[in-house]
């Protein structure tokens, strides 16, 4: 299979599909919408889990496991919950099958064993836990309940794309709940700043913070915080949503805590999460249409080194030194991998790493041994330097700091120059239909306007920024007052 890629700019959605495939981080399943995450694209999942685990619990949080399936009548006692996500539902009925007499070989469902209680597959688990948490909770001594768990859910999407939109898919649920209103409010902004955090040390990717409107709210909740990010076709992707649940879930499923007083109260939640949507909007914010460039805090392999050699004694010369350096790298908590692969040549392997983003890549050929030097090559920059061996641990150093750094600032310059202020609705749509990106305009507040908004631009409202001044206008489409700007996007 060819390894170039579809250029961006000629078709943004097959370029994304092909590099997805190419570079080997997933594929289709057998099961419509569905993905199998290869080891590689796993790899950097696992890297995003680790670092994200350790913030969780820096914060106070610990992680369990809760059951995939949710019988429907506590699916169904939070009613606003269950209506959001009806239609995404697959549900279990039968539990057995058995072999179709008229049909040999084939089986069919036991009309026998048909479920007492229909069993949801959780497209979110507020349901499950929250019945569970009944039984943990008696006093404010018990609280804060701080609980986080790491687990696949099913939503059954029509319309999919690897990793961006799947049937189902891989994420982190935290659920928390609190004593008082202002505690859980709180956590809910906590956790928002932790996702930001993330996204910006991390994934190298500028983000806004923001609160959604009621229409775009997380199902039960009272209030939705989130991160968004803009790509480089200039669409928006929610990165992560943290949740003020108000005490809706607690009266659904009757947690009560005896409070200071000894009074029983019903206790304040919060919920938040992100997925493995996170490696689309990796992959949309910094790659180029040579493959992946991913920051070096997430890559698998922040260094590659590649021997160039015509004989064996070359090769074991080279990989004395490779192992030397590994060794220094390694001892600088620096992946290195040395790839001395003998079923590919130099030209192949150096294509492989450039289309799966590796930060670093090191050539070293039996005249770099004669200088003392080797070739370093950016992934970001696709430049070459040679350099020598004395300070090599501490120049590769340096280098993934400022690459980190780069990306960072290349994604935000990108963000800042993509964001447009409009005060017409005619220019509303010349933005987005020839710049793209946010657009920070002055909305009435209605949801009538806002859907008439989406329905004639297919534009959202993206948040309403937690940052930013705060100054009253007109309404870009009504001409109606509005308290302030909020940010439109066409998104993923």
């Amino acid at each position: 299979m060819s390894k170039k890629l579809t250029s961006r700019s000629e078709d943004y959605s097959k370029w994304y599909n092909e590099l997805v495939v190419k570079a080997d981080l997933a594929e289709n399943s057998a099961v419509r919408g569905c993905m199998v995450i290869k080891p590689y694209g796993y790899a950097i999942w696992e890297k995003m889990q680790a670092e994200l685990d350790k913030m969780f619990k820096e914060t106070g949080h610990q992680n369990a496991y809760f059951p995939l399936f949710v019988p429907k009548s506590l699916f169904e006692a939070e009613e606003k919950n269950a209506e959001g996500f009806a239609k995404e539902c697959a549900i279990v009925t039968h539990y057995r099958l058995q072999n179709d007499p008229d049909n040999k070989g084939k089986l069919r469902v036991d009309p026998d064993a048909k479920l007492e209680e229909e069993l949801i597959v959780r497209p979110t688990s507020e349901a499950i836990i929250w019945n569970t948490y009944r039984g943990w909770i008696q006093s404010y001594r018990d609280l804060p309940l701080l609980i986080n768990q790491w687990a696949n859910v099913v939503r059954w999407e029509m319309r999919t794309r690897l990793f961006l939109r799947t049937a189902e898919f891989l994420w982190q649920e935290g659920h928390t709940a609190h004593e008082t209103k202002a505690e859980a409010i709180a956590e809910t902004k906590l956790m928002n700043g932790v996702y930001a955090s993330f996204a910006e040390n991390f994934m190298a990717i500028p983000v806004i913070q923001g609160v959604k409107t009621e229409s775009e709210r997380f199902a039960g909740a009272e209030d939705t915080y989130c991160i968004e990010a803009l790509m480089q076709d200039g669409k928006a992707l929610q990165a992560g949503t943290s949740h003020f649940l108000g005490q809706n879930f607690a009266k659904a499923f009757d947690v009560k805590f005896a409070n200071k007083e000894g009074k029983q109260d019903y206790v304040w939640a919060t919920s938040w999460g992100v997925s493995t949507r996170l490696m689309g909007a990796l992959i949309m914010t910094h790659s180029d249409d040579h493959g992946l460039v991913l920051p070096p805090s997430l890559a698998p392999n922040q260094v590659v080194i590649v021997p160039i050699y015509k004989s064996e004694d070359d090769l074991n010369a080279i990989t004395k030194v490779a192992n030397g350096i590994m060794n220094a790298l390694r001892g600088k908590n620096i992946t290195v991998k040395f790839d001395h692969r003998t079923t590919h040549r130099p030209g192949a392997k150096f294509a492989q790493h450039e289309l799966q983003g590796v930060p670093l890549r090191i050539a070293i050929g039996a005249r770099d041994l004669e200088n003392g030097t080797v070739e370093i090559a950016r992934r970001d920059t696709l430049t070459k330097e040679v350099v020598a061996l004395d300070g090599l641990t501490e120049k590769i150093s340096g280098l993934l700091t400022q690459i980190q750094e780069t990306l960072y600032n290349k994604a935000l310059d990108f963000r800042n120059s993509h964001i447009t202020e409009v005060d017409t609705f005619d220019d509303f749509k010349t933005v987005l239909e020839n710049k793209t990106g946010f657009i920070s305009a002055h909305w009435d507040g209605t949801i009538e306007t806002e859907n008439k908004i989406k329905e004639l631009t297919k534009a959202t409202i993206r948040c309403i920024p937690l940052e930013g001044e705060v100054k009253e206008g007109v309404c870009v489409y009504s001409g109606k007052p509005s308290k302030r700007r909020v940010l439109f996007a066409k998104a993923y």
